[in-house]
């Protein structure tokens, strides 16, 4: 007998949430299995260096940058691509989570720049998630609205 060949998707192992197939399409689904394939022996790799590198630091209690990085850190020319030009006015910068209401209220808000945080303002579950998105893709698109179930409120 022989081993089952590998999905080529990734298995979601979750709930379904609603119009989550428009984010989690079988071409996003292809592309973290390869991801996961490809890369997971070498990611294995960097986390056992990792710990590794973490037990050093706290025998040693030193903490520097790679000698091998030191003709980047001396070389003047060296630079980064300037910042888009629509990112050079930032007086007014808000960050926010990306559930429905607040994105809408974020693009509402007259902010110059709204950073929509998946991480700190936001549990990182699988719903916000993937809701956030179908958020972000809605509001990309032109197309989000929220209306409060509570007051019917409509934003």
């Amino acid at each position: 007998m022989s081993a089952p060949a590998p999905s080529t998707l990734a298995i979601v192992d979750a709930e379904p949430l609603p119009r989550q197939e428009e984010v989690l399409t079988d071409a996003a689904l292809a592309f973290v299995a390869e991801l996961h394939r490809q890369f997971t022996p070498r990611r294995n790799e960097l986390l056992a260096r990792r710990g590794e590198r973490r037990a050093e630091i706290a025998r040693t209690s030193t903490l520097d940058f790679l000698p091998e990085t030191a003709a980047v850190r001396a070389d003047d020319s060296w630079k980064v691509a300037p910042a888009p030009a629509a990112l050079n006015d930032r007086r007014v910068e808000i960050t926010g989570p990306t559930d429905r209401k607040m994105t809408v209220n974020a693009l509402n808000s007259g902010a110059k720049v709204w950073l929509a945080d998946f991480e700190d303002a936001s549990a990182p579950t699988w719903e916000n998630v993937v809701l956030g998105q179908l958020n972000l893709t809605d509001a990309y698109e032109r197309r989000i609205d929220f209306t409060d179930p509570k007051s019917g409120k409509s934003y």
